[in-house]
């Protein structure tokens, strides 16, 4: 398919998958532009040769390893799809998991749709999404892409395989370990009580268009004040470290607060049918990207 990440196979046993990789997110960022503080022209970052003294045209930059001070040898992306890297071309199972075992939290990094080329593609991949959805699996293998090589997981989405590239062992830092004072009080039952019942109310069906990227928004305010030689939108900081609450009290108001049919409080980011039931979710964004692609 065009725009493809990467083409290749996928391999597990003597089975190989013709497939196509597509990035499955995109990030969507506020550019800024550089400016001079003085004029506020915006700066232009020129590609400088410093033996040549001239500005060098993209169409004449390579990319460079290198092997010894100052001594670089140029490599093409010929040279890289040449690399005698198994993982470049073929992705081989290594080993199949429980989706569990992952870490989600800190391992995942890039997902891919994968996509079969070819009819002759369709059989064997129908045949490894089934069987890793139904045993709730991930297999687990190597691929080359780009300038590294990535570990990744292949795992059944609802609408085919989807390949998470993961973050290697050794790039994944440890977890700070959070020590309670000796000071520090029991939680009490009722504590615990209260906290679930605040969590209960919050509850619901996740569903990613209920949520929104507000950044954008409220740059504009700010771009728009200071255009028009406005005050600044107010910031509401919130309490310092200093600040001593009752735990209890607190609990007891947000539970309130969050109770089905309050129109305000903090559940107003989640949406809920009337009566307090989650309402029905709609189709995932897995899939609706999907459709897209």
């Amino acid at each position: 398919m065009p725009g493809a990440a990467w083409r290749g196979t996928i391999s597990f046993g003597l089975v190989t998958i013709p497939v196509s990789l597509s990035r499955a997110t995109e990030t969507a960022e506020v550019a800024f532009r550089l400016l001079c503080g003085a004029c506020h022209t915006p700066i232009q970052n020129r590609r400088w040769c410093p033996r040549e003294e001239r500005t060098v045209e993209w169409g004449e930059v390579v990319r460079g390893f290198e092997v010894d001070k100052g001594e670089y040898v140029p490599l093409s992306d010929q040279d890289l799809e040449r690399l005698p890297l198994p993982s470049a071309q073929t992705i081989e199972i290594l080993e199949v998991v429980p989706d569990a075992e992952i870490d989600g939290t800190v391992y995942l990094d890039q997902a891919y749709y994968v996509e079969p080329r070819g009819a002759a593609a369709l059989r064997p991949y129908l045949l490894l999404q089934a069987v890793l959805g139904r045993g709730q699996r991930s297999a687990v293998g190597k691929l080359a892409m780009r300038t590294r090589e990535h570990l990744c997981r292949i795992r059944a989405g609802q609408a085919g395989l989807l390949l998470d590239t993961l973050h290697w062992a050794h790039e994944v830092r440890e977890a700070p370990e959070v020590k309670a004072p000796a000071s520090a009080a029991a939680l009490s039952r009722r504590e615990l009580e209260l906290a679930k019942a605040l969590l209960d109310n919050l509850s619901g069906s996740f569903d990613p268009g209920r949520y929104h990227d507000d950044y954008r928004e409220a740059l504009l305010k700010v771009v728009a004040a200071k255009r028009g030689r406005r005050r600044l939108p107010k910031l509401e900081r919130p309490a310092g470290d200093d600040n001593v609450i009752d735990l209890m009290a607190a609990l007891k108001q947000a539970v309130e607060e969050t109770k089905p049919g309050r129109s305000s409080g903090p559940r107003r980011a989640s949406a809920a049918a009337p009566g307090g039931r989650p309402a029905p979710a709609p189709a995932t964004a897995e899939r609706r990207g999907r459709r897209a692609s």
